[in-house]
Order: C-alpha cells, then sequence, then structure tokens
C-alpha cells in the first residue's frame, strides 16, 4: 500500500480508501463486513469512508462495529453530513443544528470520540456558507474532527469557501469527494486547477464506474446475479452507464486491458491515482478477494502509450463538461 498527504495537510491516507456506501447496512451485513474490513486492513487500507445517511446511519454503525478494537491511532475514519437523516426539515443540510447533531450521532454510531475528516456531503443553497464553516470549525477545536472537507462542490463554491474562510479566520477544507473515473472526468477542467493551487486533496468515489469499468457488463445482456445493479441501493445509480453507448468502448478497454496481461479494474484504479491530486480513491467490496485484487492496482504502472489507446476507445463514453455537476449517480 502506498500513501498520501490528504492535500496540504501532515495527515497521511492510504492511496485506495474503503468505503461503505451501499455495501454496509445494505448488501452485506455485520459478519460480511467485518471480514472485508479485516482484509483491507491486512492488505494496508487505513482509511475508511461512510455518511450519516448511508443506510440511514446503518453504515456507519457496522463500521463502528467492524473497527471496534483497531488502535484509533493508527486508522482515518471520515464520514458526511448534508442528506436527510430523518423527517423533520431539520434533519438535512448543512445549518449549524444539523451539522452538530449529526456529527455527534455519527460519533455515537461509529463509537469514537472524533472522526478525521468531516464532510459537506453536498453545497447547501439554503445555509449561508459562514455558518456552515463556522459549524465545522467548532467542530475542529472541540477535537471532534481533525480536519474538514467537501464532496461534490464546484470550482467556484470551493473558491468562496476558501475566501470566507480566510476572512473569518476559521479552518479552511483540505479536501473533495467528487466522482472521478476514466467514464467521469468532470472534475479536470476547473476544480482540480482550483484545488492544486490551493492544496485541497481529492479523495475519490466511484473509480470504476460503479463497477463497470470492469467489464462485467455487457451489451445486450441482462446483469449478472449480486451484482451492484441488482441491489436495492445501487441499481438506482448504475443504470445511466448500462447503455450499449458506453458499454460497447467499455468492452474494447477490456480488450485492451487484457492483451496487456492487466485485469479491467486494476487498469481503471490505476489511471485515476496517474492524477497527482488523487489523494485516495475508494473501493467497496463485498467480499474479501475484491479487497486483495482492487489493491494491486496501487503496484501497477501504465506506460504512457498505453493509456493514451484506452482513453481514446472510452472517448465516445466519458465526459470531461464542468457544466456537467453531478451525474444522474446523486451520491454518495
Amino acid at each position: 500500500m502506498d500513501y498520501r498527504n490528504l492535500g496540504k495537510s501532515g495527515m497521511k491516507v492510504s492511496v485506495l480508501s474503503y468505503g461503505n456506501w451501499i455495501t454496509h447496512g445494505g448488501q452485506i451485513e455485520q459478519d460480511a463486513a467485518n471480514a472485508c474490513v479485516k482484509a483491507s486492513l491486512d492488505a494496508g487500507i487505513t482509511t475508511f469512508d461512510t455518511a450519516d445517511a448511508y443506510a440511514i446511519g446503518g453504515a456507519e454503525t457496522v463500521l463502528g462495529k467492524a473497527l471496534k478494537g483497531i488502535r484509533r491511532d493508527s486508522i482515518e475514519i471520515f464520514t458526511k453530513v448534508y442528506w436527510p437523516t430523518g423527517p423533520n426539515p431539520n434533519n438535512r443540510g448543512l445549518s449549524r443544528k444539523h451539522i452538530i447533531e449529526s456529527v455527534n450521532a455519527s460519533l455515537e454510531r461509529l463509537g469514537t470520540d472524533h472522526v478525521d475528516l468531516i464532510q459537506a456531503h453536498r453545497y447547501d443553497y439554503e445555509t449561508p456558507i459562514e455558518e456552515t464553516l463556522r459549524a465545522f470549525d467548532d467542530l475542529v477545536r472541540q477535537g471532534k474532527t481533525h480536519y474538514v472537507g467537501v464532496s461534490e462542490w464546484t470550482a467556484g463554491q470551493i473558491t468562496d469557501a476558501l475566501r470566507v474562510a480566510q476572512e473569518m479566520g476559521l479552518d479552511q477544507i483540505i479536501s473533495n469527494q467528487p466522482q472521478y473515473s476514466m467514464l467521469w472526468r468532470v472534475i479536470e477542467p476547473e476544480v482540480v486547477p482550483v484545488c492544486e493551487a490551493n492544496g485541497i486533496g481529492q479523495i475519490v468515489w466511484s473509480p470504476l464506474a460503479q463497477g463497470v469499468l470492469s467489464g462485467k457488463y455487457l451489451p445486450g445482456a441482462p446483469v449478472p446475479e449480486g451484482s451492484r445493479a441488482t441491489s436495492e441501493g445501487g441499481k438506482d445509480f448504475i443504470g445511466w452507464l448500462l447503455r450499449d453507448e458506453v458499454l460497447n468502448p467499455v468492452q474494447e478497454f477490456a480488450r485492451l486491458c487484457q492483451d496487456a496481461g492487466y485485469a479491467p479494474a486494476s487498469v481503471a484504479l490505476a489511471w485515476v491515482l496517474r492524477n497527482p491530486n488523487v489523494s485516495s480513491a475508494i473501493v467497496g467490496a463485498t467480499r474479501p478477494e475484491q479487497i486483495i485484487e482492487n489493491v494491486k492496482a496501487v503496484d501497477l504502472v501504465l506506460e504512457d502509450d498505453f493509456v493514451a489507446a484506452i482513453e481514446a476507445a472510452l472517448a465516445s463514453a466519458s465526459t470531461n463538461d464542468p457544466g456537467m455537476t453531478s451525474s444522474p449517480a446523486k451520491r454518495p
């Protein structure tokens, strides 16, 4: 396993993070989660990403139990706040009330007195950014989080947050968690340059495009049983990728990888990690074997000519339009 600084901070994170968006409390239960978390730790993964809204708190509870007994200073736990966690109008968004209450609940579910990173899960247009950033800063001062980040914010929103934090003397964000893969390159034109200039690292989700870049979804064929496309939580987010316009280029990509002796999923992860602004890529798993397979990407060095060939194969299926701030997969 390799480790990188999270943005300009001194905290190191594993280049692959274990995330439990759909899996914990959804596709798999506690025993299977324990096995996947153990496989992650054995492979050198130290960074674990979750959110209050995943399974309405259930994912945090499962992760907390899976990490019980692990030395707290040997791992990094990240969570998020914004999406609804209950029926009340105040059970959502980035108000001071919801942030403080949500983080306290997250800490209880995770079985810890602090998280290493709290992230604004989306931008809240109804709450003044000053209120949000002040609440985050207070959590840092209270020792309930070490760092503050955001998720799926635009370059303009990140720039505004940096300006406001500087003007108010508040803790500045050090990370952004966007969707990023060979099929979804939206952050490259605007978000990445702003983040590079301001010491913000990317913690990217869906680097395998919901598993599509593994090549297992075939044009015109039924989706594999037990895959994310058949899960209650996953099928709503992967559907936009299961089109022949995407799957045909992906099959060409997979052929190029296999001809070179590589697994397509390993190549997709290695490609994401080539971007120096990426601090970590989030991977999920329902079986320990998937973690073991994903970790192989860390040692994979892709030659420039090969990268050019696979990017060309996927050109018609990928987008880097910064105007598309979110794909139809609106979470995690």
